[in-house]
């Protein structure tokens, strides 16, 4: 929608005023849809009990195709539900896809973080929040980081399955990249060749790209780590699970600290408690 513009006479100055307001309305538009009111997916999960393990058979679907990244307004589905208070084993279990993550297996927490790569504010945390927070609690094995896709939008969607296609041992590199080269390949409408320009400079081929978009395994994976995700509560992105809690907005480092501190002194006393 066009910005409304008093009546009268506009000057060659205002002119250019209105362009570049109306550019900045039209990337902000773009670059936010990082909220449930974006999100995109095929399928709605069903309800399902608090104490119950989740299985990719809880996703029943509703209309074919399967278009996993198309915009829905949700009046094909019934109400979504979620669980409301997931267990730790429940937030942990792994879906048909492999998980990337950084730090040691046996670190007494685990943070979980739901992206979407066209989406501002998961750049925003990846430039400002996560190198201090990876270097005070990653690298010391304070703390499990495991990303997780839920793309938002079908540009976001056919980025991610090239993400998933590149080499694996460029997974978080070419996060990187996507978040901090957006206005280069984001877009309304889906372009495959800026977004394999990104992905080309860490190993991914066109021929292996074309391959990845045909194939429905990958397709359908990607669609379930989403989906599990919803069924958790995600609603956007960043969305994260600190353990089995979920916080479902972007946080500082000091919003994590306040989260992940306590959960590592309660831990250092029950290992101390354990050893007397």
């Amino acid at each position: 929608m066009q910005p409304r513009w008093p009546m009268q006479r506009r000057s060659k100055g205002h002119t250019r005023v209105a362009k570049r307001v109306c550019g900045a309305l039209a990337i902000a538009s773009l670059l936010s849809a990082c909220s449930a009111a974006s999100l995109s997916s095929g399928l709605e999960p069903t309800a399902q009990n608090a104490g119950a393990p989740l299985t990719t058979a809880s996703v029943q679907p509703k209309r074919a195709p399967f278009d996993p990244f198309k915009q829905d307004t949700g009046s094909s589905y019934q109400p979504r539900e979620v669980i409301k208070n997931p267990t730790l084993a429940q937030v942990l279990q792994k879906g048909p896809l492999p998980e990337y993550a950084l730090g040691r297996t046996d670190a007494p927490v685990t943070v979980i973080k739901y992206v979407s790569l066209t989406c501002p504010f998961c750049r925003r945390f990846q430039k400002t929040v996560f190198p201090p927070f990876k270097r005070a609690y990653i690298d010391t094995g304070k703390v499990r980081f495991i990303m997780r896709e839920f793309p938002i939008g079908r540009q976001s969607g056919t980025a991610t399955i090239a993400w998933r296609c590149a080499p694996k041992r460029h997974y978080f590199k070419l996060y990187d990249a996507f978040l901090f080269s957006q206005p280069r390949w984001v877009s309304q409408e889906v372009r495959t060749g800026p977004i394999l320009k990104v992905a080309a400079r860490y190993g991914l081929t066109a021929a292996a790209y074309n391959a990845c978009l045909k194939d429905q395994r990958l397709v359908a994976g990607l669609k379930a780590v989403k989906q599990r995700g919803r069924l958790l509560g995600v609603i956007g992105t960043p969305n994260f699970f600190i353990n089995n809690k979920l916080v479902k907005r972007v946080l500082t480092l000091d919003g994590l600290r306040a989260h992940i501190d306590p959960l590592l002194q309660g831990a250092a006393a029950a290992r101390n408690a354990s050893a007397r």
